[in-house]
């Protein structure tokens, strides 16, 4: 049976956004129990006093929290360079038995040209392509018996290297995504290796955003 404690806990860490905003005192403790009672009153399976509820977010311990935001932060220090490309286009297709000799295609032909900007992720159902707006035509031409979910135009990539402690480290990836959803960027992708990150953006969005990533080296 779960303790009082406990269920604030499950329920408070399910958000970690409010978890943070705590620990920076963001938040009314008075306003945040009232929002949690109905939920850890039916973990508990009992009416629960909104008092104990306050008490039990007051002794929330920001320890392990706090840790590994300050081990992010010193990974962020170590963040190798940040390049941005600019003129790209994204398209998402069905799987299907004929892609991959499509997608083969435009691997050849994107192979001559150092110039081009080209990342390929294939999912179970479908395979995404984020392409230089130059390719687009040929994009167009090889794909075009191919079934076509979704595209979009007229977007930005930032790549960031990163050091080789995040394979140990949790928590990186959603230490950089967050500080562009509380800037209210939307993400269209993310593509990534073992030592690499890139995030795709709309064109209108990369400068605020290569903005906050290096403000994440530097301070």
């Amino acid at each position: 049976m779960k303790t009082i404690q406990e269920a604030v806990e499950t329920t408070i860490r399910k958000t970690p956004f409010i978890e943070e905003a705590l620990n920076e005192k963001l938040i009314n403790v008075s306003s945040l129990a009232r929002i949690i009672l109905p939920e850890v009153s039916q973990l508990l399976k009992k009416e629960i006093k909104i008092g104990a509820v306050m008490m039990a977010i007051n002794r929330l311990s920001p320890a392990n929290e706090l840790r590994i935001r300050r081990n992010i932060k010193k990974l962020a220090l170590d963040l190798g360079d940040v390049i941005v490309r600019s003129d790209l286009c994204d398209f998402t297709f069905k799987n299907t038995p004929s892609l991959h000799k499509e997608i083969a295609k435009i691997l050849s032909k994107s192979a001559d040209n150092k110039d081009y900007f080209l990342t390929i992720s294939q999912g179970i159902f479908e395979t995404n392509i984020v392409t230089s707006k130059n390719l687009q035509p040929d994009i167009e031409a090889i794909f075009e018996k191919e079934n076509l979910i979704n595209s979009v135009l007229d977007l930005a990539s930032i790549t960031l290297k990163l050091p080789k402690e995040n394979l140990e480290q949790p928590g990186v990836y959603y230490f950089i995504l967050k500080q562009l959803a509380w800037a209210n960027i939307a993400v269209q992708e993310i593509i990534s290796t073992t030592h690499e990150m890139t995030i795709v953006v709309k064109e209108e969005d990369v400068n605020q955003t290569f903005a906050i990533l290096m403000d994440l080296k530097l301070n």
